[in-house]
């Protein structure tokens, strides 16, 4: 990894941990027969997709939901619990290493996320680690549901690239989900398929040490 000088990370099962089994769990049990495939790592629902992009609100996204399943007696609060049950948590050392990084490196985050989770994780971010939000973390952060774009289109990372003036060549990608690496990688970016049990933390220690 030599000549790097930008890298910009994935959010979800890069620095902030994600369960799609419990994930799968809750919709089995507001009753989705096909959890596995109704939302996932790899495919999910054309909801999902409309609502990382912005193109619908959480209410339209809630009525989707009671629509999909035939029961729109269902809640709010029961649909959300659901849905953000995804989220576990940001692991000890992460916050600090990206710190550290941003010294080094100029940092940005992609994260394709949607209203609901973006409420969830801020309240997440202020109650147990007193930030507000991951600005102070990155030189600049992009949230897929406000900016009206989301990986794995070229689109995207091209926003990214072209706003900040970035070098694909020197500019390292860190993502969970090999979709987004291919795209990345078309871009001439230069990437890192982060798959469990690696973790950013092991990543750079490794980095560090020229392995």
């Amino acid at each position: 990894m030599q000549n790097i000088k930008n890298i910009i990370f994935d959010y979800g099962n890069v620095i902030f941990t994600l369960d799609f089994l419990k994930s799968r769990q809750a919709w089995q049990d507001l009753g989705i027969d096909n959890a596995g495939t109704f939302y996932g790592h790899k495919v999910q629902d054309e909801i999902f997709t409309s609502f990382e992009r912005g193109d619908v609100t959480a209410d339209e996204f809630r009525a989707r939901i009671r629509e999909i399943l035939n029961k729109p007696e269902l809640t709010d609060e029961q649909i959300d619990y659901a849905w953000n049950s995804l989220l576990i948590g940001v692991p000890g050392g992460n916050h600090e290493l990206l710190l550290s990084l941003k010294s080094k490196y100029r940092t940005f985050l992609l994260s394709n996320i949607n209203v609901i989770h973006y409420d969830y994780i801020m309240n997440y971010l202020k109650n147990d680690f007193g930030f507000e939000g991951n600005d102070h973390l990155f030189e600049k952060t992009y949230y897929s549901h406000l900016i009206g774009k989301r990986k794995p289109e070229a689109e995207i990372f091209e926003q990214v690239l072209k706003e900040n003036d970035l070098d694909p060549a020197e500019t390292l990608f860190i993502d969970d989900s090999p979709q987004h690496i291919a795209t990345a990688q078309k871009l001439g970016i230069r990437t890192y398929l982060m798959t469990a049990p690696d973790t950013i933390q092991a990543f750079f220690k490794r980095l560090e040490a020229g392995e």
